[in-house]
């Protein structure tokens, strides 16, 4: 059995019967969506997922940062009134 990373679980028949219902049942937590009792998605709230949208961006944004550190000595330095 696969494992379900939400303490609330529904099954795609009930998500199809009242999705409304079932996301205000949640309170704000994740809805694992399963079907045959694997887990196929999962439902967060919208403001849940933009702030994983965020994290992403800010973790691949770290990356990038960590990777053109060695080009530091390479860079010139620049007074911003003289711009």
């Amino acid at each position: 059995m696969e494992t379900v990373y939400a303490s609330c679980s529904a099954s795609i028949s009930e998500l199809k019967k009242n999705p409304s219902s079932l996301i205000e049942k949640s309170d704000g937590e994740p809805i694992a969506i399963l079907n045959h009792n694997k887990p196929t998605a999962y439902l967060v709230p919208a403001e849940t997922y933009e702030m994983l949208l965020e994290k992403i961006e800010d973790y691949q944004l770290g990356l990038i940062v960590k990777e053109r550190q060695h080009e530091k000595i390479s860079a010139v330095e620049v007074d911003l009134d003289e711009i």
